[in-house]
């Protein structure tokens, strides 16, 4: 794309409708779309003194003659930024309706809470479609992201309607909450310190040798700590009773991407012990469908859970002091890996356009449980097989999956083997936690 120079430029200062059109043009080609009224149009907040572009946050500047302008460097390394994330629209997250807020607190420093705004919308308008034909002038981005042209509304059971959006959008949106509130914390802390009167307006800004203001390239996450094993052999029950719980969780950056901030504390239902403060997006892309009922559909998520990622989620899962005393999984994500990775030689296969494809959608279900495990037995099916069939591929009892697991284990991610087994009981009470049972069934802020 060619570079587009704005006219009317005053020491690099473009007017609000130059830098809409500037930023409508730099991100045609993005994967994310993107709105062309992020400056002029709410949620906007320029005379508060910034606009939220994806993950960045750029200062707004009024100028002698009371107009708003914003530095034209700032809206194209914006662009740069947005223009360099890949999206798959088919790896999705859940982000309503859920039962309550999904881990969010009520924090007047972060005005964007997109989830309320997106859910509040869609219920007060009466799904999507009405959504996207609101009349011009009104609210219709996030961050600048058009959220509405890639949002998926699903049914369940034909009466519970269900948004969606692609796992990248909501990396993308949660670090815009996590910039706001740094934002508005640093803005607060320049106004309490009043010996100070020239640091410049942007947070991220510094003046350089000859006067003029430079951007540091900080990552959202530059001001969060590394989740170092702090909550290690702590049970949630516990912890999550603790005054300012959620507000500790968020000091962390997540401990899985390590890439966006930590909104929720992912926990082991099984025994019962914490894991690991985890975004938004790894909570959910780990959480088996239909958590802790006896039966599951093995979502496309686990070819990355148990293929390309696997060092970081097995390492993530025997954070669990009872699971990696057992050298096991909890019950649902054994069940996922018998299923995925166990019974992938027997999967069927059907013609594609580019070779053959495998057939249908998986399911594991189970009767008894783990604690019990001589009686429990894991079933793996295919369904919604292209001809019409639904057969059984597979029943695993428990016993024989662990020990499938465990030579897999040591085959696949020998580190993470080796710190795992019985004789690793430093801190774990001698008696295991029983099941916590998952009481909500949707709010994914419980696990």
């Amino acid at each position: 794309m060619s570079e587009r120079v704005m006219p009317g430029r005053t020491d690099g200062l473009i007017p609000l409708v130059a830098a809409d059109a500037l930023w409508a043009d730099l991100t045609a080609d993005s994967a994310v779309p993107t709105a062309s009224g992020a400056f002029t149009c709410s949620p906007a907040r320029v005379r508060a003194g910034y606009v939220l572009l994806g993950g960045h946050v750029v200062a707004t500047v009024r100028t002698s003659g009371g107009r708003w302008s914003v530095a034209e460097g700032e809206v194209r390394l914006a662009a740069a930024g947005l223009n360099a994330v890949g999206m798959d629209r088919q790896d999705l997250v859940r982000i309503g309706p859920f039962r309550r807020a999904p881990g969010q607190e009520c924090d007047e420093e972060t005005r964007l809470r997109w989830r309320r705004r997106i859910a509040g919308e869609l219920q007060e308008l009466g799904g999507s479609e009405r959504a996207a034909h609101r009349e011009a002038g009104h609210p219709y981005h996030l961050a600048g992201i058009d959220w509405r042209k890639i949002l998926v509304e699903q049914t369940r059971d034909g009466t519970q309607r269900t948004w969606w959006l692609p796992r990248a959008v909501v990396r993308l949106l949660d670090a815009a909450e996590h910039a706001e509130t740094q934002w508005v914390q640093a803005a607060r802390t320049r106004q309490a310190n009043t010996a100070v009167t020239d640091l410049p307006s942007h947070p991220r800004q510094t003046p350089d040798a000859d006067g003029r203001r430079t951007r540091s390239l900080e990552s959202p996450t530059a001001s969060l700590r590394p989740y170092r094993k702090e909550l290690e052999g702590q049970l949630y029950s516990v912890f999550s009773r603790k005054p300012a719980a959620s507000r500790r969780v968020a000091e962390w950056a997540c401990a899985v991407c390590r890439t966006a901030p930590a909104t929720v504390l992912d926990h082991c239902h099984e025994h019962g012990y914490v894991r690991a403060p985890l975004c938004q997006s790894c909570n959910t892309q780990e959480r088996p469908d239909h958590l802790y009922s006896n039966d599951i559909r093995v979502a496309n998520r686990y070819t990355r859970l148990f293929h390309t990622h696997t060092d970081d989620w097995l390492r993530h899962w025997h954070r669990c002091p009872g699971c990696r005393a057992r050298t096991t999984l909890p019950l649902p994500h054994l069940a996922a890996w018998t299923a995925y990775t166990a019974c992938r030689s027997l999967r069927p296969t059907h013609p594609a356009p580019r070779g053959r494809k495998p057939c249908g959608v998986l399911r594991v279900s189970w009767t008894g449980s783990q604690n019990a495990p001589r009686s429990c037995l894991l079933t793996v099916t295919v369904d919604f097989c292209p001809s019409g069939e639904h057969r059984v591929l597979a029943q695993v009892p428990y016993r024989e999956a662990v020990e499938q697991f465990r030579v897999w284990l040591t085959e696949t991610a020998p580190a993470v083997a080796a710190a795992a087994g019985p004789d690793r009981l430093d801190g774990l009470p001698a008696q295991f936690r029983p099941v916590i049972a998952d009481t909500s069934g949707e709010d994914p802020g419980l696990f």
